[in-house]
Parts: C-alpha cells; structure tokens; sequence
C-alpha cells in the first residue's frame, strides 16, 4: 500500500487531488492536510507527498518549499518523494534543488498527473522490493542500507545488536525480537542471543549450527523443531 499525503490550504484542491489518485487504481492510504505546521505535527511517515508551495500556515508561516527543505534535511529513515502542485512556475528551480519528483501546474491536467503518478508509484513499489532484500539501520547518524546476503547472523548483546557480515561487524541500539519480525523468511532466531540467516547455514545438528564462514552457534533445544521447519520450507 503506498501511503500518499497531500497538503494545500484549498480544500477543493485536496479533494480533487484526492479523486485523481483514487482514479489510479492502486492500493493507497490518502492523508489530507490543511497546512503546513498540521502535516509536520502528525509526524507519519509518507511515500508520496503532493505539496502546495504558496501556503502559509496560520502559526509558524511557513509555505510548502520551506517544508521540503525542512523535509529534506530532516534524518528520516523514509523520505517521501514530493511532488509539487502550485498555480505559479517560478518556484520550479527552487523545487530542484529540494530533490522534487515533479512540479503539476494548477489547474492540473488529468492526463499529465497520471503519467506523472504511475511514475512515482512505480519507483515506489521498486525501492519497496528492494527494501525487502536489505537491512537499513541508523548507524553513525545515517541511513545504511545492508543486503541481506552480506549477513551471516546478528547477535544481541545487551541492548546492541550485532550485525555479524562477510567483511565486517557493525554494532547498533536495536531489539532483536523486532528484527526477528521484520526479517522473518530468510533468518530464524535459533536461540535468544542469535537470528540466522537461513541461506548462509552449512550444516546444523540438534546441539548447534554451522555456517559457511566456519562460526558455530547454539541452537535451543525448544527452537529446533521449528528450525528445521522453517529451513526446509526455506530450502524448497
């Protein structure tokens, strides 16, 4: 589901905007926003933005270009692609430089804001496919997208997890129970310390498991059953 937000102080355009991307077909969550300073205190997270740029907010004054550059320099994990929908064409430099997808020119063409929608909800799906082949963490203040078949197992150690890697370890604050969830597939938790990756296991008996790189981890006697399970299903 691409979760889309449009903000506009012209409730006719948020509606209309609205109509158009429900015209398009495509599994969506649409938020509506009547300011800038009502978009930023909601704090959720959006793939796709639709952003008026002559908008002044009643409390701080800020227009929408002022909000893409706030966007754009804030440390998201998920930056949405933002899209501007204005009535004037001088802002169009100004929407380079905070890395806008495009600009729509009110009033808006219907064609044109459906090539210009399957576009962005294609990348969209795209990076969502490739999301689910990688690990991104917060480590040293960025955003580090980590392939999955570079990791051999993560370990927790206190409350870090250690990423465990063919070239390398990297350490971060993160729960491996959270990890186990959102990884679910290709890594099982063999025991309360380890999350496997299934595609990097050599062989494995009751007691532990062996992975290419030669490390060897303990596997709990309650989690073997299901390990099994979970490895040949993975295996098939």
């Amino acid at each position: 589901m691409i979760r889309i937000a449009i903000c506009d102080d012209e409730k006719n355009i948020r509606t209309y905007l609205s109509s158009l991307v429900r015209k398009q077909n495509i599994e969506c969550e649409i938020t509506e926003y009547a300011s800038t300073d009502e978009y930023l205190s909601d704090q959720k997270e959006h793939d796709l933005l639709f952003l008026d740029i002559e908008m002044k907010s009643v409390a701080s004054g800020m227009d929408g270009m002022s909000m893409a550059k706030q966007i754009r320099a804030t440390e998201l994990t998920k930056q949405p692609i933002i899209i501007f929908v204005t009535g004037y064409e001088k802002y169009v430099y100004d929407a380079f430089d905070v890395g806008a997808f495009q600009y729509l020119l009110k009033p808006i063409d219907e064609q044109r804001f459906a090539q210009v929608f399957r576009r962005a909800a294609e990348q969209i799906i795209s990076e969502a496919e490739q999301q689910k082949k990688t690990l991104v963490i917060q480590y040293a203040n960025t955003s580090k997208a980590i392939p999955l078949d570079h990791i051999y197992y993560l370990e927790s150690q206190s409350h870090k997890v250690v990423i465990h890697m063919n070239e390398e370890e990297l350490e971060y604050y993160a729960k491996l129970g959270d990890l186990e969830e959102e990884l679910q597939g290709q890594f099982f938790r063999i025991h309360k310390g380890y999350l496997v990756n299934l595609a990097c296991i050599d062989e494995y008996n009751k007691t532990e498991v062996t992975l290419v790189n030669g490390d060897k981890l303990l596997i709990s006697k309650y989690k073997y059953p299901d390990f099994v399970k979970a490895y040949l299903r993975y295996m098939q």
